[in-house]
């Protein structure tokens, strides 16, 4: 019984061991947290496009509403026109202004805070906010909340139109 016991004890303390191991090797410190493409632009923001995608970042879960554009709710168009305008610039409410008043922008040229313009059920009538890294920030529909999403989707990459900056 001695033997038995005294066998598992260095098995014991071996595993232990290994495992603390591990998972120091996979843990990151604390001051440093994890970075990705989209996260970081909207963690420093410089730009006023990457404040104003920083702020719409921060509205992620919030519920759809048609006519929205405020934290209880916020429709396309109104996510859009809340984070610029909490990132100090004032930019048109609805989508279709949206378009007329930012100067046009071909998906490689994107940057940081761009309005993206997409064509859903036959016509041009969905904006979000790119973050980079292929991603963007938008508030999809009804029964839905605030969201990130690929530019580079099948869905999306065909409804995309193009970019649009405020002027």
């Amino acid at each position: 019984m001695i033997t038995q016991t005294a066998r598992k004890i260095p098995i014991f303390a071996f595993t232990i061991t290994m495992l603390g191991l591990i998972s120091g090797c996979s843990s990151q410190a604390v001051n440093e947290p994890a970075r990705s493409p989209a996260r970081e632009a909207v963690v420093r923001p410089q730009s006023l496009g990457e404040k104003a995608a920083a702020i719409a970042f921060d509205q992620v879960g919030a519920p759809y509403r048609y006519g929205g554009a405020a934290r209880s709710g916020f429709d396309c168009s109104g996510l859009v026109h809340y984070a610029y305008g909490h990132a100090g610039k004032t930019v048109a409410r609805t989508t279709g202004e949206l378009w007329s008043s930012t100067s046009s922008i071909p998906r490689e040229d994107l940057q940081v805070g761009d309005v993206l313009f997409f064509h859903i059920e036959g016509k041009m009538s969905h904006v979000g906010l790119y973050l980079g890294g292929q991603r963007f920030v938008h508030a999809p529909s009804s029964g839905r909340t605030v969201a990130v999403a690929k530019l580079n989707s099948p869905y999306y990459a065909a409804a995309f139109i193009r970019g649009g900056r405020p002027k």
